[in-house]
């Protein structure tokens, strides 16, 4: 106990600093103004994991906590396909998860968009193409975007979602 007591207090923190007293990301202020410009209702995710980590999921969790706000620009997470306008999937598509995704796909309303996180759900990353996996996620249903990263950021995933639901007319 003493030696990971003195490891710890040799190592020091190793977080990254807060943001100054009053300053947040302006990048995050103009997403969230601009999601709620777009979509103008609530925007509802349904996530689904295809076999992954769990790493892009602890960056998905994070969208929900007070700095991102998620809730805040009228998005929110539901848990049925049925009320889902986009459908979130991580990790390489498991051969196990390959029915569960494509019904899921198939029981939400058109339109669809779906967007793939992470470099598994691209890909299938460093799991490939095997008897286990499918792959990416583009390999079992159409993905609407790709979120790379090993995880990605919060940020790059509402930025993700921000180029899948904005109006074809003003992408760049």
């Amino acid at each position: 106990m003493w030696n990971t007591l003195s490891r710890m207090l040799q190592t020091g923190v190793l977080t990254e600093p807060l943001p100054a007293a009053g300053q947040t990301a302006p990048d995050l202020e103009t997403m969230q103004t601009e999601l709620l410009e777009i979509v103008g209702r609530a925007l509802c995710i349904r996530h689904v994991d295809a076999g992954s980590c769990n790493g892009c999921e602890l960056e998905i969790q994070a969208l929900n906590n007070p700095y991102y706000n998620l809730e805040g620009a009228g998005i929110k997470f539901v848990a049925s396909p049925r009320h889902a306008d986009l459908l979130l999937v991580t990790g390489p598509v498991s051969v196990n998860m390959e029915e569960a995704l494509q019904r899921t796909y198939n029981a939400m309303p058109d339109p669809k968009f779906v967007v793939a996180v992470g470099d598994c759900g691209g890909c299938g990353g460093v799991f490939g193409t095997s008897y286990a996996s499918r792959g990416g996620v583009a390999n079992v249903i159409p993905v609407n975007y790709t979120v790379t990263g090993c995880p990605p950021s919060p940020a790059a995933i509402i930025s993700g979602i921000l180029r899948t639901v904005r109006p074809r007319s003003s992408r760049a």
